[in-house]
């Protein structure tokens, strides 16, 4: 059986972009209505660069980090799903998860002895997708098992992560104030935070008005 080439960090990458560029490269996306136009035009050059970068085909390959952070209901997920999308027409191996199912997943993993063999499940794609980090509490060990997971194949797997939470937050999440600061510390490292904010769109489109 062939394994898969390990996805590396580098390639032509792009500083600075306008939001016209990221909306053209946007319309590449399965789901093109899914890019917030509201978090484009406040995001800056450097964050436009990313999304340009992370849009490009000619990247497909890069392993990058974002969190898409900001109110319920924003279009966070909605993006996240889209990007997935985008990879897996790509031929990258894609896994959603909440972050309570991927917790649950490892801890019923652990108690049969299995962990080792799902965190190499896991590894083999070549992009992560985490929704849902900070809705719900998580005790120590859950923290623990979570970021063993987000540890392993750092440097050659994309991670992204959707919160409503602040990232000064995550040791709520995390239980662990230091284990926060290095998940925070890897993202920075290799990734950006998009943020999202506005009246959700369920409220704009509810039919109880």
């Amino acid at each position: 059986m062939s394994q898969q080439k390990p996805r590396q960090r580098g390639g032509r990458v792009l500083d600075k972009a306008t939001p016209e560029q990221v909306m053209g490269l946007a319309r590449n996306l399965p789901l093109t209505h899914s890019v917030p136009g509201k978090a484009i035009g406040d995001a800056t050059p450097g964050q436009l660069g990313f999304l340009a970068n992370l849009f490009e085909k000619e990247n497909a390959s890069r392993a990058e980090d974002l969190v898409l952070y900001g109110d319920v209901g924003c279009g966070k997920t909605h993006l996240a799903i889209a990007i997935g999308m985008l990879a897996c027409q790509r031929m990258i191996p894609v896994r959603f998860f909440t972050a309570s199912s991927l917790v649950m997943r490892l801890r019923k993993a652990k108690d049969g002895n299995r962990l080792d063999a799902e965190l190499k499940s896991i590894g083999r794609a070549g992009l992560a997708v985490i929704d849902e980090l900070g809705y719900l509490p998580i005790d120590i060990d859950g923290a623990r098992l979570l970021f063993q997971a987000g540890a392993d194949g750092y440097e050659t797997r994309s991670v992204i992560s959707a919160s409503n939470l602040e990232s000064g937050r995550w040791g709520d999440v995390f239980g662990d104030g230091d284990m926060a600061a290095a998940v925070i510390d890897r993202i920075v490292h290799h990734g950006r935070i998009l943020r999202f904010h506005g009246e959700s769109y369920r409220n704009r489109h509810s039919l109880m008005k």
